[in-house]
């Protein structure tokens, strides 16, 4: 049996998961978190052969949780599961030990085809982050994006208020207190040489880390 761990904040998003791998015979799933936190504090006594990973969670995030799960769990594979499929995302996510990196939108077959990969030593990247990433290392050194010296939680933060969020709405989502969210956004500007937020989302769209549809708030 492959021995599974799901870890995401979304109760429904776990159901789901649980739902399709509990009809594929040779797979269970072991232990469920909400948090990165959590799944830290479960993985040794679960002994997770495969760990589903979200990346947009309260507290330390899927990022760094997943560099900590894999420094006490090193057999583990961590598969992200996540909406995020554009840079700087998979190619973070992937330097910091995941075997895998698919979609939330993806397929029952698809997920179950990913646990098989990276449980089998090989590694599964869903086509369409497989693209981002091409697009990417295409650019090459020159293309260097000065978004990638942001911590996973300022560039959660950095999504955010180009979004349109208020501090106060991203201190609810992210579960800070509004002067720490007001820290971020100031670290943000000071990294990135801008000095307000419409510099910051025309810098965000020339990046490639917005688009036309920045402005539709979805879920960061």
């Amino acid at each position: 049996m492959i021995r599974i761990m799901l870890v995401d904040d979304h109760r429904l998003v776990r159901a789901g998961l649980k739902r399709v791998l509990t009809e594929v015979a040779d797979m269970t799933v072991v232990a469920e978190a909400s948090s990165g936190e959590e799944a830290l504090e479960l993985v040794r006594d679960a002994a997770p052969d495969v760990v589903l990973m979200d990346i947009n969670m309260p507290g330390i995030g899927g990022l760094e949780a997943t560099r900590r799960l894999l420094q006490r769990v090193p057999t583990a594979k961590v598969i992200v599961v996540s909406m995020h499929l554009e840079e700087p995302y998979p190619s973070r996510m992937l330097a910091a030990g995941a075997a895998g990196y698919i979609s939330k939108d993806s397929a029952a077959d698809e997920v179950v085809t990913a646990i098989r990969r990276v449980h089998g030593g090989g590694h599964y990247v869903a086509a369409d982050v497989a693209g981002n990433l091409a697009a990417s290392l295409v650019k090459g050194p020159s293309g260097a994006s000065p978004f990638d010296q942001l911590s996973q939680r300022e560039t959660q933060v950095m999504l955010m208020v180009t979004k349109g969020y208020s501090t106060q709405e991203i201190s609810d989502r992210l579960h800070l207190s509004p002067k720490t969210v007001s820290t971020y956004r100031y670290r943000l500007f000071e990294k990135l040489g801008v000095g307000n937020d419409v510099e910051l989302t025309r810098m965000a769209m020339r990046y490639g880390l917005l688009d036309e549809r920045a402005g539709t708030r979805n879920e960061p």
